[in-house]
């Protein structure tokens, strides 16, 4: 399959300025003819998600794919799973599996990882709307996922994200960390499956 055109989803707090972000940005800009986007997600998910649709609302059924880290990987499959989206292929990096649950309790004010001058406040409607685009129990075509994982990941339950992507193509990391600080290391796999 032609890769024609790439999506990148951030995580919880983060932004395209994320290690991760910029190592695609990198990949991208040297592949020609590929369309790249890596949008800041506002913290309201409803926002997000309708964000998400209009820069993909031209992309093509096929040759299109979406990678997430995090609650990024929750958005990811969310929209893989939406009928116009189900010939997509899509790598999930550390995907957050409930998000509702896990970030009900950072309601508050927050700041970025990247930047701790931009401030946002995350609301208990906030929560509801994460609960609200929970995609299916069941993964529509579950091969042409990748998923990579890391044991290691401080944050998030390897056990609960590898039950959740079961049956998908990836890697289970021994070790590691929740931002994947040896990304780097897993890219090949990752392309190599984006490209199939």
């Amino acid at each position: 399959m032609d890769l024609t055109h790439l999506l990148y989803l951030h995580g919880f707090r983060s932004s395209p300025g994320s290690a991760k972000a910029q190592r695609m940005a990198a990949w991208a800009a040297g592949q020609p003819g590929l369309t790249f986007a890596c949008p800041q997600l506002p913290p309201s998910p409803l926002d997000a998600m309708a964000l998400v649709h209009r820069l993909v609302a031209g992309w093509p059924a096929e040759g299109a794919a979406v990678i997430g880290s995090s609650l990024g990987g929750f958005y990811a499959t969310a929209l893989a799973e939406q009928p116009a989206h189900r010939g997509w292929r899509v790598a999930v990096l550390n995907p957050a599996v409930d998000p509702a649950r896990d970030l009900a309790r950072h309601i508050g004010t927050l700041t970025a990882w990247h930047d701790p001058t931009l401030k946002f406040d995350f609301t208990a409607q906030h929560v509801a709307e994460l609960a609200a685009l929970t995609p299916p129990a069941r993964l529509t075509r579950p091969l042409r996922y990748y998923a990579l994982i890391a044991k290691g990941d401080e944050l998030l339950d390897w056990r609960e994200m590898l039950a959740r992507y079961a049956g998908c193509d990836g890697e289970v990391v021994e070790g590691s960390d929740h931002g994947l600080t040896d990304f780097e290391a897993h890219l090949p796999g990752l392309l190599r499956h984006l490209q199939g």
